[in-house]
């Protein structure tokens, strides 16, 4: 082409005819999340054609409005446009403490009969649960806030262990990278697979992560662990290799079974055994992160016997096999040494 004709514009991106997204921006808003929602819903795909999501953010508060990072925002829009929405996202909520504005979750209920879908990326659940439309359900948020939400809202079943949940339009996701879990599902279902495979690959993420939040949680602490059944817990986790019973907890304690496990539950809520499964798995995971012993080494090291017994409780406790753990959180050094 000769240098003095100038290129051709490229052409103009289609009309869109999709479902309509409407993204709340308040003050506070957790901007991480809000990016979620605009790059996978707000994102021109022309590969796509035309029946593609149509895009909004709608400010819930009056402005000016903050983010996170220092930034200040303005929305294209006002609460007013969430009632055209097909799908309405609550991209974190600013506080699990935070109270939820009686004007939004009323206009969130009236959605929701029109059959609008609602969905929330980690503390957003808090601002859905306010309507009340999740008493009787499940949901799912970050597990940092499952005790906040199960107290606050006892008619609702807290599933902090789910990446994501779906009920009745209504779906729930933990925290903030787990939106896009659940966005890539929305995909999948109103597009299909191939069109969610696409928007991962652009996203550079997996399509369809295994397992939950489980593999995330913080080692378990018990509830108190003075008193009498003290000396079993630490003798216990430092020869977790060796065939341990009730019988042979309770003499440690110089109880009786059935008194030695009456007070283990009073002392850390778990029965001994779920207990010990437990302490199991969480030095199998240390084993699998720090070095590159076999499956069944580390079975024998921890006590499970063998490599069948430990894939059990590894995939019953947190959703993954032992070697998908290793290569998820495998540590620098011993990645190295592999």
């Amino acid at each position: 082409m000769p240098e003095w004709i100038a290129p051709p514009f490229p052409a103009e991106p289609p009309l869109l005819s999709g479902p309509l997204v409407a993204v709340l921006v308040y003050d506070g808003l957790c901007t991480f999340e809000f990016g979620i929602a605009c790059e996978i819903f707000g994102l021109a795909r022309p590969e796509f054609g035309s029946d593609w999501y149509r895009f909004l953010s709608c400010a819930i508060d009056d402005g000016p409005l903050r983010a996170q990072g220092g930034l200040q925002i303005a929305a294209d829009h006002g609460a007013d446009r969430i009632d055209q929405a097909d799908i309405i996202v609550v991209p974190g909520w600013r506080g699990a403490d935070a109270a939820v504005p009686e004007a939004l979750t009323e206009r969130l209920r009236r959605a929701h009969r029109r059959g609008a879908r609602l969905v929330s990326i980690c503390s957003g659940a808090f601002v859905l649960a306010a309507t009340g439309l999740l008493d009787g359900r499940a949901a799912t948020t970050h597990w940092r806030y499952a005790d906040k939400l199960r107290v606050r809202h006892r008619e609702i079943t807290v599933d902090e262990t789910s990446l994501y949940r779906q009920e009745n339009r209504i779906l729930t996701s933990a925290g903030s990278a787990a939106g896009i879990d659940l966005m890539l599902e929305i995909i999948r279902q109103d597009y299909g697979p191939e069109k969610a495979n696409s928007v991962a690959r652009r996203l550079v993420v997996a399509a369809h992560r295994n397992g939950g939040q489980a593999q995330f949680l913080e080692r378990p602490v018990a509830r108190r662990e003075g008193g009498e059944v003290a000396p079993v817990l630490e003798q216990v986790r430092n020869r977790l290799a060796e065939a341990w019973t009730i019988s042979a907890m309770a003499a440690l304690c110089h109880m009786s079974p059935r008194t030695f496990q009456r007070r283990f539950t009073e002392a850390t809520g778990q029965a001994p055994g779920d207990w010990l499964a437990g302490e199991r798995v969480e030095a199998a995971k240390d084993l699998l992160v720090s070095g590159h012993d076999d499956v069944e080494t580390i079975a024998a090291l921890v006590g499970f016997g063998s490599a069948h017994a430990l894939r059990h409780h590894f995939r019953s406790r947190l959703g993954l096999r032992p070697t998908e753990y290793r290569a998820r959180f495998l540590s620098g050094a011993a990645r190295q040494m592999a």
